[in-house]
């Protein structure tokens, strides 16, 4: 049983039509001077400021049954007036985001994380946290159950009931699903996993889905602790939404919260891998790899979080753009792909970095301080003007990781460093107090010490520099070619469009393209080349008519204004790069094969 200096609160789906979870705090000792209370205003692992305080509907605070007045400090903080017991505050908390950053209810299952519904008492973050987890009222809501990771305390495993936290930091990196959902259950290397998977998926193989996730889980245990197979968490959790379309992620200590398009879900009697499902059990693969990359290693910065207002930091090219390279190649190396698939799916992202010219103007370490005003806020120049630290961060791994591998003769590789991050910086995190976070500069000081290499210079020109990445020059080693696709060229407006209705719009313009001399701008909407018109769909079927060179008149709204433009059509500047597998040399194929099969 906790201590008598705790935090008890309880949270109910109160009213599901209106989306509404009420929740009550009960401080048993509040500060004498006031007790001062917060919502925080992001999520780790989604850097945005989210205000989640404004989705707070009513909130009242009493003591021994006496109105208790609150004071709104500011957007997300409030002031208790003194009380001579206990104080209790109740509030009403709107919950219609469907999305794994926030919260969300109704008739058919209630979701939240604790960022957006559990507010941090001041001064009391380290004590125990006890949370009662309600059901709904009425006979329709009877077979709802509920899956978390957050250790019971008077309930039992999917019943609601009485759950513990031992701080705040524990009590919000635990998201709560409610519902009627499919349990599937496996063990990894001896501890419990489980996916809760919510929403109707017909026919699902659910053999398949545990016996992929357990390869995968058991090989990203294996890569961090490879002689005792022992995982950072007594059990895991996949908390999943399956909707018509959607995807995204996000990780926690010892679980994740996950969206998925239902048709990504493996289906009984086709035991093809689809690219949708590949495509699933990637994401679960990144979430999965964070646990001990971001939530046990973590950026100086993050420990501890403060949860009420940004915090940069230049590396999270190392915390998302490592773990987006580890996502596939775990595939691989746990046998569910082949080799040739997952260079192929090196090759889309490599094409997908060429394709911004954001790269030339900014480093993987400007675009991770930068991530909360320019990458999770990207207008229509964002191509032009950012890079993707988990794009290009993925590939600073691949090159840092064969690298070490050529440079070494195999001897080390991208694994013993980060084998090394976790037996620095993240094996002990959580326990006698908490760790710490590392700094920019132990990263690259532990790089050379493992590597036995002065990786300086590669830093210089991969992290901080914004050349193109020397790809084709490290595959050299490893009996791998970098082929370029494109024949021909065939002509190309050099735009991204979207559908409008019926209509095409320019979501996008490439810089230097045909699109960008002309004058044409992003959200301008298409109407006709040469006098035929543009429909959604037929913008390509239309530019086959010409070839590169020819100027072509283009007629386009641009708001209310009808407008005319000359183009002179350029060859189609996306990037079709591919790798190719050698059989000679035989020392690179030795590599090769030691890079993808996890040896070395």
């Amino acid at each position: 049983m906790p201590r008598i200096d705790h935090l008890v609160y309880t949270i109910t789906p109160a009213d599901p039509g209106l989306h509404l979870f009420e929740v009550t705090l009960t401080i048993a000792a509040p500060d004498p001077g006031g007790q001062v209370v917060s919502l925080p205003a992001w999520i780790p692992g989604s850097y945005m400021i989210r205000e989640f305080a404004r989705n707070i509907v009513q909130i009242r605070a009493e003591s021994d049954g006496r109105k208790v007045r609150l004071t709104k400090l500011d957007k997300h903080t409030w002031r208790a007036a003194r009380s001579s017991g206990p104080l209790t505050l109740v509030y009403q908390v709107y919950a219609w985001d469907l999305s794994v950053r926030a919260a969300h209810l109704d008739h058919t299952h209630g979701f939240f994380n604790g960022t957006s519904v559990f507010l941090k008492v001041h001064g009391k973050e380290a004590l125990p946290h006890v949370v009662d987890i309600r059901p709904p009222e009425g006979e329709a809501f009877e077979q709802w159950r509920v899956a978390t990771s957050l250790p019971e305390l008077k309930a039992k495993r999917h019943r609601f009931g009485t759950y513990i936290a031992q701080d705040y930091d524990e009590l919000i990196d635990h998201p709560v699903e409610m519902g009627e959902f499919a349990l599937i259950r496996f063990d990894a290397h001896g501890v419990p996993h489980e996916m809760a998977i919510t929403g109707r998926v017909p026919n699902l193989d659910g053999e398949r889905l545990a016996a992929d996730l357990k390869a995968i889980c058991e090989r990203q245990i294996a890569l961090f602790e490879p002689a005792t197979k022992r995982a950072p968490m007594e059990r895991y959790v996949f908390l999943t939404l399956a909707v018509g379309d959607g995807y995204g992620g996000l990780e926690h200590r010892a679980s994740t919260a996950l969206i998925c398009s239902r048709s990504e879900l493996p289906v009984k009697g086709q035991p093809q891998m689809t690219e949708g499902y590949r495509g699933f059990l990637g994401l679960c693969s990144h979430e999965y790899f964070h646990t001990w990359n971001v939530k046990r290693i973590k950026p100086a910065v993050f420990a501890p979080y403060d949860l009420a207002q940004e915090n940069c930091t230049p590396l999270l090219w190392l915390f998302e753009g490592f773990t987006s390279y580890y996502d596939d190649l775990t595939l691989v190396r746990a046998g569910l792909i082949d080799a040739p698939t997952y260079l192929g799916l090196l090759a889309k992202t490599l094409n997908g970095v060429l394709r911004g010219s954001g790269r030339f103007k900014q480093s993987v370490a400007e675009s991770s301080f930068d991530a909360w005003t320019k990458y999770y806020r990207q207008d229509e120049n964002a191509t032009n003007a950012i890079v993707s630290y988990y794009q290009k961060g993925s590939l600073v791994a691949l090159l840092f990781d064969l690298t070490i591998r050529a440079q070494t003769k195999g001897r080390r590789s991208l694994d013993d460093v980060m084998r090394a991050l976790w037996r620095r910086y993240g094996r002990d995190f959580y326990r006698d107090g908490g760790g710490r976070g590392v700094t920019e500069a132990e990263v690259e000081a532990l790089f050379d010490e493992v590597s036995g290499l002065k990786l300086k210079p590669l830093f210089e020109m991969a992290v901080r520099g914004t050349k193109d990445l020397p790809l084709e020059e490290a595959f050299a080693s490893f009996a791998v070619t970098l082929n370029d696709g494109r024949k021909g060229g065939k002509p190309s407006l050099d735009v991204r469009t979207k559908k409008d209705g019926g209509d095409c719009m320019i979501a996008a313009v490439f810089e230097g393209g045909a699109a960008h001399r002309a004058g044409l701008s992003a959200g301008d909407l298409l109407v006709a080349i040469d006098g035929l018109r543009v429909t959604a769909s037929g913008l390509d079927g239309l530019l086959q008519r010409y070839r590169v060179g020819d100027t072509v008149g283009v007629h386009a709204f641009r708001r209310d204004e009808l407008m005319a433009f000359h183009v002179v059509l350029q060859a189609d500047a996306t990037p079709k790069l591919a790798f190719e597998m050698k059989e000679k040399p035989a020392v690179g194929v030795k590599l090769r094969n030691a890079w993808l099969r996890g040896r070395g």
